[in-house]
């Protein structure tokens, strides 16, 4: 009985809203401050979380909760590859169709590594039809995640460069692992690409137009205590708490009610989203000519070459 009580009040908190404000009904303040003095996460029986995968991706949905968590496990560093992409974006609207679904949080399988980034043989040696359709994959896992209506939260669990940031900052929340060793931020320049312009908003957006200026520049990479510091992650914590903190702030985020902070994040994501969406076309065109170059293949496969005498 217990546990079908608190199911109900999380639901009542996690899910819509309107309902509440149609009908006059607002939670009794006695079962608010029992639900608010819960523990963030429970050991719920098996049979209330159901998981699925492929190759790619792991997912894991606490159905009481109302929370799943994503684990990316495309070795060796989690590279976004298309078929990476993909999968994601095929595990994301499963999620998204399922109404029991209220948050995410993004995680890596892997230790020391959250995302080394977009995968780089996918731009390099192709033709532009390739590159077309890897750059549509990247612009939608994007869009999808920047704009949804559930709670995203990242749990950055290893470094994270380039696309893995960004990866990162289409989370509404995002914890990193205090280990000196990890680093975050958009490098692009230091492979003689240029982020492009959704790539810049969203740095701007979280940390600031000069500190985004300067690190897009220089393509800093920022370990965990400067992150912190400078906004691009909003907590650091050791390494063995990562799931657990992420599970207690998507208790905070869910505790509010569904619709009000779904329409006000609408509200603040949506100018960004739109120039994306605008150009869109514009944006691949740009991608794939660029991409295309001579010298940026050049120096994509010395780049390439240089990891595999690295690892050889």
């Amino acid at each position: 009985m217990a546990l079908r009580t608190v199911s109900a009040l999380k639901r009542g908190l996690g899910g819509s809203g309107l309902g509440l404000l149609r009908s006059g009904n607002f939670l009794p303040c006695a079962a608010q401050h029992r639900l608010e003095k819960m523990p963030s996460y429970i050991d719920y029986p098996a049979t209330a979380r159901r998981s699925f995968s492929n190759h790619r991706i792991i997912v894991d949905m606490d159905q009481i909760l109302g929370v799943a968590t994503i684990k990316m496990k495309n070795p060796p560093v989690n590279s976004l590859s298309l078929e990476l992409l993909t999968e994601f974006l095929i595990s994301w609207e499963k999620l998204e169709n399922d109404k029991s679904c209220k948050g995410v949080i993004l995680t890596s399988n892997y230790p020391k590594i959250f995302s080394a980034g977009l995968d780089i043989t996918e731009m390099c040696g192709k033709n532009a039809a390739h590159y077309t359709e890897y750059w549509k994959a990247v612009q939608e896992l994007w869009l999808k995640l920047y704009m949804s209506n559930m709670v995203v939260i990242a749990a950055i669990n290893g470094s994270s460069p380039a696309g893995g940031c960004l990866l990162a900052l289409t989370s509404d929340y995002r914890i990193m692992a205090d280990n000196p060793k990890y680093t975050i931020g958009l490098n692009e320049t230091l492979l003689g690409i240029v982020a492009p312009f959704w790539f810049k908003d969203s740095l701007v957006n979280t940390i600031g137009n000069r500190a985004s200026e300067k690190a897009l520049q220089l393509g800093l990479l920022f370990p965990p205590a400067e992150a912190l510091r400078i906004g691009l992650v909003d907590q650091t914590v050791p390494e063995d708490k990562m799931q657990s903190t992420a599970l207690s702030v998507m208790s905070q985020w869910l505790k509010i009610p569904d619709h009000a902070r779904q329409l006000t994040k609408t509200m603040m994501r949506k100018p960004t989203a739109d120039l994306l969406l605008k150009q869109r076309e514009a944006d691949i065109n740009n991608f794939v000519r660029f991409i295309s170059r001579d010298g940026i293949q050049k120096s994509l496969h010395m780049y390439l070459k240089a990891l595999k005498e690295r690892k050889g």
